[in-house]
């Protein structure tokens, strides 16, 4: 059975078939991070859009483990321009890897950043529906509410990583809505606390959501898709 482990901020690891992905890295400098970049053992580090608390430590994570990135375009051509693996992909684009299938959602957001990633720029941010082991796992990464949640969720979402921190992304009204929307089995809020502009409350989205099981995972717990 795939595991799903809660690294804080909109950091997952995906654990299928004896494969480690890793989701948006962002631990050094994360103050809620579940784990050291050094640490993190993986085979493909999936990335959703360039800014610094999402992009993070891929490129220390796939160097020291000979990963391949996997995000848009512009993202997968500056980590090879760095010397790594990548596979290139982009919106509404899916590929099927060893471990499964990725396809690369729509997300409403920004996408260049400051720092070493300030390169990447002029791509789109992306949301990930990752299929493993008969379950579709939807990572919305940052994304505002949008209408095309109702034609991801037919393709029968077992579990949706949803941010509810609002101010630079979905509010808990908002990320209730997405919930119904995409109609998915299982909802776990991301994307708040980290920082004072993203306090929420995942108890109140937990007591708002209807017709999913709403999971709050604190740092370093693990679920099963």
């Amino acid at each position: 059975m795939a595991k799903l482990k809660y690294l804080g901020h909109s950091c997952f690891t995906l654990e299928t078939l004896g494969t480690r992905l890793i989701i948006d890295p962002f631990l050094t400098g994360n103050p809620m991070a579940g784990a050291k970049a050094s640490d993190i053992k993986a085979d493909y580090v999936l990335v959703t859009h360039g800014h610094g608390d999402h992009f993070g430590d891929t490129l220390e994570i796939a160097k020291n483990n000979a990963a391949t990135v996997v995000g848009p375009n512009e993202i997968a051509v500056y980590c090879q321009g760095k010397g790594l693996k990548a596979h290139n992909m982009h919106i509404g684009g899916s590929w099927t890897f060893p471990f499964g299938t990725v396809k690369l959602t729509i997300a409403h957001h920004g996408f260049s950043s400051g720092g070493e990633s300030n390169l990447i720029l002029g791509g789109n941010p992306c949301g990930f529906l990752i299929t493993v082991e008969g379950k579709k796992l939807y990572h919305a990464g940052d994304t505002g509410l949008f209408m095309d949640m109702q034609l991801i969720g037919e393709a029968g979402i077992d579990m949706a990583l949803l941010p509810i921190g609002d101010n630079f992304t979905m509010g808990i009204a908002d990320a209730v809505r997405a919930v119904e929307f995409l109609k998915p089995r299982k909802v776990v809020p991301m994307h708040y606390n980290t920082f004072d502009l993203i306090k929420a409350d995942p108890k109140e989205f937990q007591a708002r959501v209807k017709g999913a099981v709403c999971v709050i995972m604190a740092v370093g717990d693990s679920t099963e898709l």
